[in-house]
């Protein structure tokens, strides 16, 4: 029985022998059946057709070199096979092994058949397979290296367009590639980044980063982070960063690189602080707002319980503001305003927090106050402070001020409450007659101020 005969009548066994070594390949596991046998039907079927076919000792010499004549124009059932397992994940190795297999097979399953010494041409019918074995061999590797090829110019092309900062970094943290990005934010070409560190480069983020590196090699899981980088004329950009761990294929627990993408998110950044800043401080003054005065209030009030320590809060009105706003305007009543929060804040530490409630109505929180002097010393700065004249575009005009007080954990514990209770007594400081402190239902009694004494 001459091989290509062979061959054809034993597709189906052969093809189960393709089959159970495909198995073995680890690539090949999320494969069916279908894409185990991929093209191996046609690669037998062609392999049968070309044995039955007359051979010149110049084309002979032509497919034991791989270098049979093919159509330009109609990819071969190996160029398939080839692009086919570099899709399917397979390493060249693998991708090799199989035709090896095939090879053994075949040969293996037509000797039992056969008798060599007996049968005329079997030598000549073993020389051209193992000739077609290799030349499909070669078709295969040929489409997968340019598959391949085509791959890698492609997945640079993306990174080069990028505008993603895409690098890799080795185990010690080196770079090993940088795209066009990366080497643009850096302002250093190429061959000044590679095989440098973070710190090598100078960079202030140098640190963060080779922490992130290590918590991502110990652990093994990705890690999403942010940095600042800050040019050279002093502008700084935000970045948010990724990196993923690249692992050895056969040993997944060592670790051959780390790819980083790091994305800029300055303007995200920007446009979110600018939100939070709208939604937690008064548009006019800047002062913090209700919402922010109560959540710094609570934050406060824990720290007050922790230490043992009392605060205050009080409530302000203005005396006189309506005629102000009124007679002048509303720029002008907003520009007074204005320089009430002004003067207001200059009368309390940086560790108080004063804010606009809405309207003329402002609060300020004073921490760590255990005596009731020190609350009647800073609410007599306000009061006498707001009684000066403002300047309002070249015209003097002057207000005063109503002003409660609340203290913790005398007069209440929460902040609403406190706030209640400071807001009631600033009432009692208007029916009191104005320009005036209450401490609850009382009005107190004043320290002279500097100027007074």
């Amino acid at each position: 029985m001459k091989l290509a005969e062979f061959i054809r009548n034993n597709i189906e066994t052969l093809l189960l022998e393709w089959d159970k070594f495909a198995l073995t390949i680890e690539s090949a596991e999320k494969l069916d059946k279908t894409g185990r046998r991929d093209h191996a039907r046609e690669m037998l079927v062609s392999i049968a057709a070309d044995l039955d076919k007359p051979q010149t000792e110049d084309e002979q010499i032509a497919r034991s070199k791989g270098q049979a004549p093919r159509d330009a124009n109609a990819d071969t059932a190996a160029e398939d096979h080839g692009m086919d397992r570099l899709s399917a994940g397979f390493t060249i190795n693998e991708a090799i092994s199989e035709y090896r297999a095939l090879r053994v097979n075949v040969l293996r399953l037509w000797i039992k058949e056969v008798d060599p010494a007996t049968t005329p041409g079997c030598l000549d019918d073993i020389l051209r397979f193992n000739e077609a074995i290799d030349q499909s061999l070669d078709e295969a590797l040929a489409s997968y290296t340019t598959e391949k090829d085509m791959d890698t110019r492609l997945l640079k092309t993306i990174l080069s367009a990028s505008t993603d900062q895409t690098f890799v970094l080795n185990p010690e943290g080196r770079f090993v590639y940088v795209n066009a990005a990366t080497t643009d934010l850096f302002d250093r070409p190429q061959q000044q980044v590679i095989g440098k560190t973070c710190f090598d480069l100078g960079f202030d983020f140098a640190a963060s980063l080779q922490r992130n590196l290590i918590q991502v090699l110990s652990t093994g899981e990705s890690y999403r982070g942010e940095f600042s980088y800050t040019f050279g004329a002093g502008q700084q950009f935000e970045y948010i960063l990724s990196p993923v761990l690249v692992q050895d294929a056969g040993y997944p627990e060592v670790v051959e690189a780390v790819v980083g993408i790091a994305r800029d998110i300055t303007l995200r950044k920007a446009a979110e602080d600018q939100s939070w800043h709208q939604a937690n401080f008064d548009i006019l003054t800047d002062l913090p707002n209700r919402r922010l005065f109560i959540d710094r209030l609570q934050q406060d009030l824990r720290h007050a319980e922790r230490a043992g320590l009392s605060m205050a809060v009080m409530f302000i009105d203005l005396d006189g503001f309506k005629d102000v706003n009124d007679s002048m305007g509303h720029e002008a009543g907003d520009a007074l305003l204005r320089l009430v929060a002004e003067r207001i804040k200059d009368c309390v530490r940086e560790s108080d927090t004063v804010a606009r409630m809405g309207g003329d109505e402002f609060t300020v929180a004073l921490n760590e106050v255990n005596a009731i002097e020190q609350i009647l010393t800073v609410a007599a700065k306000i009061i006498d402070t707001l009684c000066r004249p403002f300047n309002l575009h070249g015209t003097l005009v002057q207000i005063s001020a109503s002003l409660g007080v609340a203290r913790y954990p005398a007069d209440a514990q929460t902040p609403d409450d406190l706030i209640n209770m400071a807001d009631q007594a600033m009432y009692e400081a208007k029916r009191a007659g104005r320009n005036q402190v209450s401490l609850g239902q009382q009005p107190a009694v004043l320290p002279a101020s500097p100027e007074q004494s």
